[in-house]
């Protein structure tokens, strides 16, 4: 399939009446920091938000959002939605660890953190180690209600009401989207980016997936991303208090940028770097991107994306290309895409060997049962092409030609 709506979407009848129906509501929402934080406080019952130094980062958010984001109605509300479950997880999770101090005495030993952006096999690779079943990952519905309220918790027996509200989340996602899954299946279940826990600190990159906001962009940019990862960790405490799990495997592309904080917060980590040819990397990242911000733009003008996006790939795969030799050359992997889909269950073999994480029979049998279930492509492709937002893959080539040399990246024709 080929994406040939990117500036006037194409919604169906019924998706089309819904976000019609959102205006009036919309109109009545204030996408700012304070009348936020009180309605998280008024759902919650709660009103101790923990460091106050996140105010400043979500007024800086809120303000780009209305100023440079160009949202359609329905965009103000799933962000101002969105804003306020973030401040509510905030709540909750400050709320627990006052009460369980104990909390910041668990260990996070030895994760294995994936750093890759989209379209590197990273999802591949990130769902083969998940199927571990001696490894911990972030399902979505979890990344995105980390800690229940004690009002909601359910009777022995009953299901968790995050699993209802989560595919109810995805139902709509994907009537708008169809053909998202081509690119990025999302399922209740699916393993998740710890993206989403930075976000709750306000300070991560999802920020900027969901509209053009640069002035959020140069923030973030401009300052020191280690405390941020210091609350990743305490995350990480908190989801291990409640459900369990010894060591974690991780994955975002936001990791590419962010080595030296993220090797100062987690400093026995294996650390496995992704990589791929950067034109096809900029060409399918900036289709997903463009293609999704339907959700909550107006009118995306795919060559403004194509601007920004193919700027900050550059950003990342550059910051990767500064920052590789902090990682310990012991404790870290690089693995490139046109080898990973050669042999990708030798491929984790190589990254266990380096992690000293036992693979077993049964480690195996739960990765080959992985792949059965889930064959590549099983929803479709889509073409990507540069040309549809402005770019041109010459130019884009000699731009990045660092990264390639570094890393002894193949290129794709």
């Amino acid at each position: 399939m080929r994406i040939d709506d990117y500036s006037h979407p194409r919604f169906s009848d019924d998706v089309r009446v819904i976000r019609e129906s959102i205006a009036p509501i919309a109109a009545e929402l204030r996408l700012e920091a304070e009348p936020m934080m009180e309605q998280a406080v008024a759902d919650s019952a709660l009103d101790d938000f923990g460091d106050p130094g996140f105010v400043e980062r979500l007024d800086v958010w809120t303000t780009a959002m209305r100023d440079e984001a160009k949202l359609a109605p329905f965009g103000v509300l799933s962000n101002h939605t969105f804003g306020v479950q973030l401040l509510k997880n905030r709540l909750l999770v400050t709320d627990l660890v006052a009460r369980h101090p104990e909390i910041h005495d668990i260990p996070i030993e030895r994760p294995i953190i994936i750093a890759g952006l989209p379209r590197t096999g990273t999802t591949h690779l990130h769902n083969l180690l998940s199927a571990d079943p001696n490894l911990r990952s972030l399902p979505y519905w979890e990344s995105l209600e980390p800690v229940l309220p004690a009002s909601e918790q359910p009777a022995p027996g009953e299901p968790d009401p995050r699993y209802a509200r989560t595919e109810v989340a995805l139902d709509f996602l994907n009537d708008t989207m169809p053909l998202f899954e081509r690119m990025h299946e999302m399922t209740v279940d699916h393993v998740h980016e710890e993206i989403q826990l930075l976000a709750i600190d306000f300070s991560s990159m999802l920020m900027e997936t969901v509209a053009l906001v640069p002035s959020w962009r140069d923030y973030y940019l401009a300052h020191d991303q280690t405390p941020h990862y210091e609350y990743l960790k305490t995350m990480l405490q908190v989801l291990t208090f409640l459900r369990g799990g010894e060591r974690w495997v991780l994955k975002s592309p936001q990791h590419t940028e962010q080595l030296c904080a993220l090797s100062t917060v987690f400093p026995d980590a294996t650390f496995v770097l992704t990589h791929r040819d950067p034109v096809s990397v900029t060409a399918s990242m900036t289709t997903m991107i463009t293609y999704s911000s339907r959700m909550n733009v107006e009118s995306p003008d795919p060559l403004r994306f194509g601007t920004y996006w193919s700027a900050r790939i550059e950003d990342l795969l550059m910051g990767c290309v500064r920052d590789r030799d902090v990682l310990p050359s012991d404790q870290t992997v690089d693995v490139r895409f046109h080898e990973f889909m050669a042999d990708d269950i030798a491929t984790v073999e190589r990254i266990y060997a380096v992690a000293d994480q036992p693979f077993t029979d049964g480690t195996r049998a739960a990765m080959d049962s992985f792949m059965a279930t889930h064959p590549r492509g099983r929803h479709g492709t889509i073409l990507y092409d540069l040309t549809d937002f402005g770019l041109d893959a010459v130019e884009r080539r000699t731009a990045l030609q660092p990264y390639v040399d570094r890393f002894g990246v193949r290129e794709e024709t």
